[in-house]
């Protein structure tokens, strides 16, 4: 009799358990789950005083707490490197990824994409840095000639090298902006494509370093930046676009870029590179 006691408690408790965990877990939020690749100041970079996911900050990193906040959701930043993330939305094993990302045709075939969001001079001017004692000496696609430019990997700049820069000079890819920062000023690349923003932070962090002068031409299509969605996640894209066009109506844009340039000086601010298992580079 004590046995069947027992095991009737033991069966009850049981119940109470399942049932009350499954309460708890149907009263939490559901998550959105967003690749990021942190080596991008000041549109996402990691503040080293902070741990967890509030180390992840940038514009790009307000953008996202904005989207999952007006979708009642949980935001879950997942690091790793700029082609890594792309391959996460393709594959569906992240909701989204934002990240810098500006229109192309390839992507536009392959993704869905957001509307357009603006963030200051970051997308709109690309330019080419390079150490302080060459400021001002390339300012001419052909300056170039002979040298070596470093551009991220799948990136819009590593794009525009390609079409813009003579086949004279070498183009070396870096998976992250990190390790190219390294290598320009240790002498093994000559000059580095950035995006103006992230250039400006790269200086403003690394002294003996300058823009050479020169900016690439950059087609209005790739101006501003766009959300990278899974294809065919059209009911997302819809929604994301409607709160995309919230926070520009309320003026957020310039807001967050400042807060995102200001945060970028700060000492403890580092962009960090990431592998594509999401493991920190070097």
């Amino acid at each position: 009799m004590k046995k069947i006691v027992a095991l009737l408690l033991a069966a009850l408790l049981l119940t109470v358990c399942c049932f009350g965990g499954c309460a708890k877990k149907e009263a939490g939020k559901p998550t959105l789950t967003v690749a990021i690749s942190p080596d991008f100041a000041p549109m996402e970079f990691v503040d080293t005083s902070k741990s967890g996911q509030d180390q992840y900050v940038g514009f790009d990193v307000t953008l996202a707490k904005y989207i999952a906040q007006e979708m009642g959701r949980e935001l879950v930043i997942k690091p790793m490197s700029f082609d890594a993330c792309q391959a996460a939305v393709q594959t569906g094993t992240v909701d989204m990824s934002i990240s810098g990302f500006s229109y192309t045709a390839e992507r536009a075939e392959n993704y869905n994409l957001s509307d357009y969001y603006y963030a200051g001079d970051n997308e709109t001017e690309q330019s080419i840095i390079t150490i302080k004692e060459n400021e001002g000496k390339w300012t001419k696609a052909e300056d170039f000639a002979g040298k070596t430019v470093g551009a991220q990997t799948a990136s819009l700049q590593m794009n525009l090298c390609n079409e813009q820069l003579p086949d004279t000079v070498t183009i070396k890819e870096f998976s992250d902006i990190g390790t190219a920062v390294e290598a320009l000023r240790n002498g093994n690349i000559d000059a580095l494509a950035v995006a103006n923003g992230n250039g400006k932070a790269i200086i403003a962090n690394n002294d003996g370093l300058a823009f050479t002068g020169f900016d690439f031409e950059v087609d209005e299509s790739a101006e501003n930046n766009v959300i990278m969605l899974k294809k065919g996640a059209d009911e997302l894209t819809k929604q994301v676009n409607e709160i995309l066009a919230k926070a520009y109506a309320a003026g957020l844009y310039g807001q967050w870029y400042t807060e995102a340039e200001t945060l970028a000086g700060i000492d403890t601010a580092a962009e960090i590179g990431y592998d594509d298992q999401g493991n920190v580079a070097g």
